[in-house]
């Protein structure tokens, strides 16, 4: 079976060598020594300050919009996965669509600045959609006009640069996933980077129960801190990324030389990398993605509908005016084809065939 993606698992030795230091410490969780090594390689490795591990990318979300004080409405993207949308209306805040630019897939800024002519609105929610930049200049130009906070969602932009400097940068807060489906995985985890140390501070008391480095409550808080454990499983992956990267850059490669012809790909943002981790194909009509899907199943390939439906249809909010067609559209014939390390290149021409017929 040839699936949309597999969990990569690094050498037995390599995560048993971490592991038995957890054995030799019984320091499983709250902020271990395995934690804190994953926290500063990462940053790092990434080139960015003020970044935090959190127990799941979701979490992330939520404590990014706790620690910047995220209250009125927030304006976000109907492509999406649903965690994007379901961590706002989870944390209370009111929010709104605005509709994509069909060839990025990313939040249109010029219609997204027509949606916050509304009021009321004071953070943007951007995603960085199969880890494409969005435009940031005019993400912050859009923010700056409304006094707007921003918090992309950056689930997929993993080691991802705009104009060589991490993606990860811009905005007031930038979340990543390390769920066992993305590219560099800790089993279940996730990241905020933060703009400004205060607000990473805010963020370390909230992750731990309101508990400051004295140990003293300073407020609410729960418990969304990263074990050891998940830790070990990071700094395992971490140490094989160069490998990961370079292989679905090879698989990437040959689906946009033969596929090129064939199917809408998306546009990438001029002047940024591509981790490769997501391989998107947009079909002619919804009959044809059905047609292609059942064909590709038939032959034990599984594609997956990355992302349907658009999410402005699912009725979570009340502050969208209009339904966001270009959204509508796009999740109606996008699918993401297999890409994981392990495919071999016998898989990969295999997917390649039935696509060409």
């Amino acid at each position: 079976m040839i699936s949309v993606g597999r969990p990569y698992l690094p050498n037995k030795k390599k995560l048993y060598h971490l592991l038995d230091k957890i054995y030799a410490n019984t320091w499983l969780t709250n902020n271990g020594p395995l934690s804190k090594e994953l926290r500063q390689k990462l940053g790092e490795f990434l080139g960015v300050e003020n970044l935090l591990l959190c127990a799941n990318g979701t979490l992330a979300l939520q404590i990014a919009y706790k620690a910047l004080g995220v209250r009125g409405k927030a304006l976000t993207t109907p492509f999406s996965f649903i965690a994007t949308a379901s961590s706002l209306e989870w944390e209370g805040i009111p929010f709104g669509f605005s509709d994509i630019n069909p060839c990025t897939f990313n939040l249109d800024f010029t219609l997204a600045e027509s949606s916050l002519s509304s009021g009321g609105f004071d953070s943007i929610v951007p995603v960085h959609v199969f880890g494409n930049p969005c435009d940031v200049e005019d993400a912050e130009m859009v923010a700056e006009r409304h006094n707007l906070k921003v918090i992309y969602d950056a689930a997929h932009a993993f080691n991802v640069k705009y104009k060589n400097k991490s993606v990860l940068s811009f905005g007031d807060a930038s979340t990543l996933s390390f769920h066992a489906t993305k590219l560099f995985h800790c089993t279940e985890g996730g990241a905020v980077v933060f703009k400004k140390k205060e607000d990473l501070e805010t963020a370390e008391r909230l992750i731990n129960f309101g508990f400051d480095e004295n140990k003293e409550i300073r407020g609410p808080g729960i418990n969304a801190k990263m074990s050891e454990i998940h830790a070990a499983m990071g700094l395992a992956v971490l140490d094989d990324f160069h490998l990961i990267q370079e292989r679905v850059q090879q698989i990437a490669n040959h689906y946009r030389d033969e596929l090129k012809d064939y199917f809408m790909l998306q546009v990438w943002n001029e002047g940024s990398s591509s981790n490769n981790s997501y391989f998107p194909i947009v079909c002619k009509s919804e009959e044809e993605l059905r047609a292609l899907i059942k064909e590709m199943n038939d032959k034990n390939i599984y594609p997956r509908q990355y992302f349907s439906p658009s999410l402005d249809t699912l009725g979570y909010s009340s502050h969208t005016s209009g339904k966001m067609l270009k959204s509508i559209e796009i999740a109606s014939k996008i699918i993401c084809l297999p890409i994981y390390p392990e495919m071999s290149d016998e898989d990969v021409k295999s997917v390649v065939r039935v696509l060409k017929k």
